[in-house]
């Protein structure tokens, strides 16, 4: 054998960062030299583009072949022969580069908004050969290949060139959409790191399987848009929490498929009156259990219940049913999984290297490093990308407070305070601020929500004027001190009076979601309906108030998956809900009160179109703590539009129960909890009640039992 070049071995070992310097067609003197490395061939010729042929000599042992172009030729292909077969072929370093010098400028400041057009697997046509364009960031790796089922997965066959600060690509002639691959990347130490799934795969294996999957993301259908202004402030906002695996289930204990669920969840909602449905993290994640909250494949919806196609479809069914879709997204840490984003390129690429930064102790999770620009661009482009590709109308950003605080569930001693010696992230900031600000410039009609636990100050007023940048906020110091209130026995009520007082101090510094989520039914705190004091019929009495009190207060609501109907237990991923308490009257009685709420909450201006201002709300009733009742006027933005909200969460009848009212005349009762209709005892207003006589307008009312009775201005 000849002896070879220093960067011929690079080439073997698979450790050239630029192979297309060495393979490839070369001028040198006066001929046309090609060089191919084709592991496993026992022969190799180059095929002109006229036809003529002209074998190449090996030149190592482990497949190396070089020789002359046929002379005039200025293109060519190879001839390979593996074993019996023979096939004509492609040379992929004979194609030009994948990036152009605009993206890798944009890509290096972290200003490329659409960086899933170029990162990732794409198909698309260099020079008339179809193929696939791989790209992936590994600034730090010795050396990059892709591996996949178009080369055999031989880590030998394809390495990459790198470009720009760490971009290594490579265009694949005839790969193709349905390819399973991955990257194999050398660490700076030489060793080969564990196969790598690609951080913009836009599908992936099943689990357990974690390979990624080409797909042509072109072919995707894009899903109509919800109706305008579906998120607005003034709109009325209801919300129903799915965790797609475990809505419904069939046959023995079987996920239903996006297109199943198109079939059924929509109608569902929308029978029900909601406007929005907000799915628990649908990005590929290795691990049933973590319900999707320690994503991999940030790119990918989970091939758990179908395709992407599959995915575009469910979005549409709510679409067409006029609701709007809100993703639950997690930039704030990922799994440490080998396959994935840790560790990526033999460092902490998108993670901190040191553990006092980089690692949630809680979740034993990684955190990502909010201060480099590429990790910045990556998360910005993925929340992009949803909206983009899927016609998605909201994105609830999960752990923001995890985010925000250096300290966050740590020991003291055990974090690194910021460069002002503060716990405050500042770079986790900079990221939510950018995120927000980028999202509404480019889709003003989505919105953003946080589920942010603390009192940190304007998350949702805008990066203008310090805020954060949130559309909403969750408030979830409402959900903790009313759940704590209601699951009082009412006779101990009056002692915690304060609890459903004090929401309404703060209730509108920020743009609130009221919460009542997957995280208050797991984990030992009950479903919502195991919560409540009582007998049973005081059990239901006393859902049946709170929810109606949920839909009387001011904010947007949000209620998981079999609340609707009081789930007795809680809430298992791994089975569907139990649906058969519908056959159950007192169930059926839950069901139809949310269905009702919700289209009350709709039709009343009153009751949404100032659910973040203070101006809509005004106590009537603070001080009845011995009676457990509270009431208050809603106000819309018409003078005229009001409405009257009593709850009654003693087991008691109040009869001429006096109240103040801001118009004289006919008060018309639009809801009463206690309905038969939703298992009560039928105690109220027959329908409505006129003020009494004197200058300050009253009612005398009939206060039902553990109950809430909302009564509108008649006209």
């Amino acid at each position: 054998m000849t002896k070879l070049p220093a960067e011929a071995y690079a080439i073997l070992e698979g450790r050239h960062s630029d192979p297309f310097h060495y393979l490839g067609l070369h001028n040198e003197g006066d001929q046309k030299v090609v060089r191919a490395f084709l592991p496993e061939a026992s022969n190799v010729e180059a095929i002109g583009e006229h036809g003529e042929t002209a074998p190449l000599k090996r030149i190592h042992e482990s497949g190396l072949f070089a020789g002359s172009l046929p002379n005039g030729s200025t293109r060519y292909q190879l001839r390979a022969r593996f074993g019996e077969n023979v096939v004509e072929l492609d040379d992929p370093y004979r194609f030009p580069p994948v990036l152009s010098d605009f993206d890798l400028h944009l890509l290096g400041e972290g200003t490329h908004m659409r960086i899933y057009d170029k990162l990732g697997a794409h198909p698309m046509t260099l020079e008339g050969v179809d193929g696939i364009a791989f790209v992936v960031l590994a600034p730090n790796a010795k050396g990059v290949s892709v591996v996949g089922d178009f080369n055999y997965w031989n880590r030998r066959r394809h390495p990459m060139r790198v470009r720009g600060i760490g971009y290594w690509e490579l265009f694949i002639p005839h790969a193709k959409a349905g390819d399973h691959y991955k990257f194999d990347i050398i660490e700076p130490n030489g060793q080969h790191l564990p196969l790598k799934s690609d951080p913009f795969a836009f599908a992936a294996e099943v689990r357990p399987k974690t390979a990624s999957i080409v797909f042509d993301e072109m072919k995707l259908p894009r899903p109509r848009p919800a109706p305008s202004d579906i998120n607005a402030l003034g709109a009325p906002v209801s919300i129903y929490e799915v965790h797609l695996g475990s809505w419904r289930r069939q046959g023995s204990n079987e996920w239903l498929t996006y297109r199943e669920l198109a079939e059924r969840l929509p109608a569902y909602v929308k029978d029900l009156g909601f406007t929005h449905v907000e799915f628990m993290p649908v990005s590929e994640h290795p691990f049933d259990g973590s319900w999707g909250y320690q994503p991999t494949g940030m790119f990918a919806p989970t091939s758990r219940f179908g395709s992407p196609e599959d995915f575009a479809a469910l979005i549409d069914a709510f679409h067409r049913e006029g609701i709007a879709v809100w993703l639950d997204w997690v930039p704030g840490h990922f799994p440490d999984d080998p396959h994935g984003l840790g560790h990526f390129d033999g460092t902490a690429l998108y993670e901190h290297a040191n553990p006092l930064q980089g690692r949630h102790l809680d979740w034993g999770t990684l955190i990502y490093n909010y201060g480099r620009t590429e990790v910045v661009n990556f998360l910005v482009s993925n929340a992009l990308f949803w909206l983009d590709r899927y016609a998605i109308d909201g994105l609830r950003v999960d752990a923001v407070a995890s985010m925000l605080y250096l300290d966050y569930s740590r020991p003291a001693g055990e974090w690194i305070p910021n460069r002002h010696g503060g716990r405050e992230n500042l770079e986790a900031i900079g990221f939510l601020r950018r995120f927000n600000t980028e999202l509404f410039g480019h889709f003003p009609e989505a919105t953003t929500a946080a589920e942010e636990s603390t009192a940190w100050p304007q998350v949702s007023r805008p990066v203008e004027h310090g805020g954060l940048g949130f559309g909403y906020k969750w408030n979830m110091g409402w959900m903790h001190d009313t759940l704590k209130y209601i699951g009082k026995d009412p006779i101990h009520r009056k002692f915690h009076h304060g609890d459903i007082l004090f929401g309404l101090h703060y209730a509108f510094s920020e743009n609130f979601i009221l919460p009542l989520s997957h995280d208050e039914v797991v984990h030992g705190k009950r479903s919502i309906l195991g919560r409540m004091p009582g007998d049973d019929w005081q059990r239901f009495a006393n859902l049946r108030a709170y929810y109606s009190f949920m839909f009387g207060h001011p904010g947007k609501k949000l209620m998981f998956m079999g609340c609707e109907f009081g789930q007795e237990r809680e809430w298992d991923h791994d089975h569907s809900l139990d649906w058969h308490l519908l056959e159950q009257p007192k169930h059926a009685g839950i069901q139809n009160l949310v269905r009702d709420l919700n289209h009350l909450y709709r039709s009343v201006p009153a009751l949404h179109e100032m659910d973040c201002s203070q101006a809509g709300f005004e106590w009537v009733i603070t001080h009845d703590s011995g009676g457990n009742v509270f009431a208050w006027i809603r106000k819309g933005l018409d003078a005229h539009a009001r409405c009257l909200v009593v709850v009654n969460f003693s087991p008691n009848v109040y009869y001429d129960y006096r109240v103040r009212v801001p118009f004289a005349g006919r008060w018309k009762e639009v809801f009463n909890s206690d309905s038969a209709h939703y298992g009560g005892s039928n105690v109220g207003n027959i329908g409505g009640v006129h003020t009494r006589e004197g200058a300050i307008p009253e009612l005398n009312l009939t206060v039902p039992p553990l109950a809430a009775i909302f009564l509108v201005p008649e006209d």
